[in-house]
């Protein structure tokens, strides 16, 4: 790959000057800066879709991670039976703030990581990965949500059943906004401290503790709202799923579900919420005491399997789908679909190299799974260079626009599912606030730490940075706009009775006047960076 630090070229107008950065061949240089910039984007685009294409083994992974639960044998007292308990290892409600919010954000995270090593030694920190982290927060806000506020049934009202739990995480979310524009413009003005940045990442383990105490109604740490009452499953029943006609489920414990063309691609990412909250028991005779049943233990399979799951990947991943249903006689369907595949066969092929989600509860899946997302975010941030230096435009606006909403597709694939096949709105929303508040705490917080730390042992110096003005307007709108999206969600609670659905008249004003706060966000943010205002 070419080296695109090179500080020797650069272009501010379209066709004038010539870029002198190059992807992988110099003789890239050669063409015009329109025509590069035009290829560039095309790259730009393939990643995204490599994003989309991780992002169902992703969440398989980490359903296997969350699933996890560990064997307890207890003797009732009334009838003096053991019992078999299996306690979740994980808490759904840190599950969602920590492995969802942070894997769906990953790539942000990656990127704006990327941005901050490869500008180690600079007094300056780079707009790039703040730029996509305001950026992203506004695309999870306001587009997600209008997607998410169309996708029920017409007529069918999904609410937040946990209003306590979605205020805690509504208030970090929002004061991580508030606490980045004060660190900016109030205390240290265009300057990031070492102890700014500390404090930083360490607030996001206060929002653990403190969700956690909310979802487990500790006293004088939770606020006294009681929660609704939820169905025993979260999840529709199979018949309810295919009254829809296009999602039906593979079967009752599946996690993974056939479309319409019979494709298992789409996962049940939070299949971790079904039954109990916390525990499944049953009662065991006393000639059934000696090992615990096979329903509870989750099963491992054999090397022998294992390595055929993996050869039935490679496989998979080599093979196009020909899928047939009502729709394929559609000539048209058919030459996209195929289309499709074609640009997504070389990701597939990559991705078989993750080894099945079987393996140590899907930890080696999972943590592969964000290795392969930071190899895609580091082939980003150099197209944004490139893009930037053909183009002319500024690479926060890039940042904001292009690169935030990219990266947050896993965001929008995760609450839009959720919002389809769950009873109630809790996880697609609570995955809105929380990818939130991971990007300032972990995605601005862990760069920040890594560059202020690096500046206070080199040079004795804070980091200073770039585009601060910009940043902060930015974070203004963002704020005021969040208001009003927030306020309408209110709104629909008091008049409609639920956050999402409800009759699609007014399902789809509310996603269009979501649409509109994101452009506006985004076209005063541009205008601002651009001097204009």
């Amino acid at each position: 790959m070419g080296p695109l630090n090179n500080t020797t070229g650069g272009s501010n107008i379209l066709g004038t000057d010539i870029c002198q950065l190059y992807f992988i061949f110099r003789y890239e240089t050669k063409l015009s800066n329109g025509f590069r910039g035009f290829l560039y984007f095309l790259a730009l685009a393939y990643c995204f879709i490599g994003l989309s294409a991780i992002t169902a083994r992703f969440f398989r992974s980490m359903e296997n991670v969350v699933k996890h639960t560990r064997t307890v044998e207890e003797i009732d007292p009334c009838t003096n039976n053991k019992i078999i308990r299996q306690y979740k290892v994980w808490n759904y409600t840190i599950a969602d703030i920590s492995l969802l919010a942070f894997g769906t954000s990953f790539p942000q995270i990656s990127l704006a990581t990327i941005d901050a090593i490869r500008n180690l030694g600079n007094l300056y920190a780079g707009g790039l990965g703040p730029g996509t982290l305001v950026g992203s927060a506004a695309f999870d806000l306001f587009p997600i949500h209008a997607v998410c506020v169309v996708v029920p049934k017409a007529g069918e009202l999904k609410k937040i059943s946990d209003i306590g739990v979605w205020l805690v995480e509504l208030f970090w979310s929002f004061w991580a906004y508030v606490w980045l524009y004060i660190i900016l413009e109030v205390w240290t003005p265009n300057v990031i401290t070492l102890w700014e940045a500390l404090f930083t990442v360490l607030q996001y383990g206060l929002l653990l503790l403190h969700a956690y105490a909310q979802d487990k109604r500790l006293p004088y740490l939770s606020l006294p709202i009681p929660r609704s009452d939820r169905p025993e499953d979260w999840v529709p029943a199979e018949t309810e799923l295919d009254k829809d006609g296009t999602l039906t489920a593979h079967d009752t414990h599946s996690d993974i579900l056939d479309d319409e063309h019979g494709n298992r691609e789409i996962v049940d990412i939070f299949g971790i919420h079904n039954g109990d909250r916390d525990f499944a028991y049953r009662n065991l005779s006393s000639s059934d005491i000696t090992e615990p049943s096979d329903e509870y233990h989750e099963e491992i399979p054999k090397i022998d399997n294992l390595l055929a799951i993996w050869k039935q990947q490679f496989f998979d991943a080599c093979v196009l789908e020909s899928p047939q249903s009502k729709k394929s006689n559609n000539k048209c369907l058919r030459t996209a679909k195929a289309f499709w595949e074609l640009l997504l066969a070389p990701w597939r092929v990559l991705f078989a190299f993750i080894p099945p989600c079987h393996i140590a509860h899907g930890w080696v899946s999972f943590i592969l799974s964000l290795i392969f997302i930071s190899g895609i975010a580091y082939i980003v941030t150099k197209l944004t260079d490139l893009i930037s230096c053909v183009t002319g435009i500024n690479s926060y606006i890039i940042a904001f626009t292009a690169l935030a909403a990219g990266t947050s597709w896993p965001d929008l694939v995760a609450s839009k599912i959720a919002a389809e096949r769950q009873i109630t709105a809790d996880s697609a929303i609570a995955n809105i606030t929380c990818s939130n508040s991971v990007n300032i705490y972990v995605g601005i917080g862990v760069p920040w730490l890594i560059d202020t730390l690096y500046n206070f042992i080199a040079y004795k110096e804070p980091l200073r940075i770039e585009n601060a003005s910009g940043l902060s307007f930015s974070l203004l709108v963002f704020f005021a706009t969040s208001v009003c999206c927030i306020g309408v969600l209110v709104f629909r609670r008091l008049t409609l009775g639920a956050e999402l659905g409800g009759p699609r008249f007014w399902a789809w004003t509310t996603c269009v006047y979501f649409i509109l706060l994101w452009l506006v966000f985004v076209v005063l943010s541009s205008l601002r960076v651009s001097g204009i205002i």
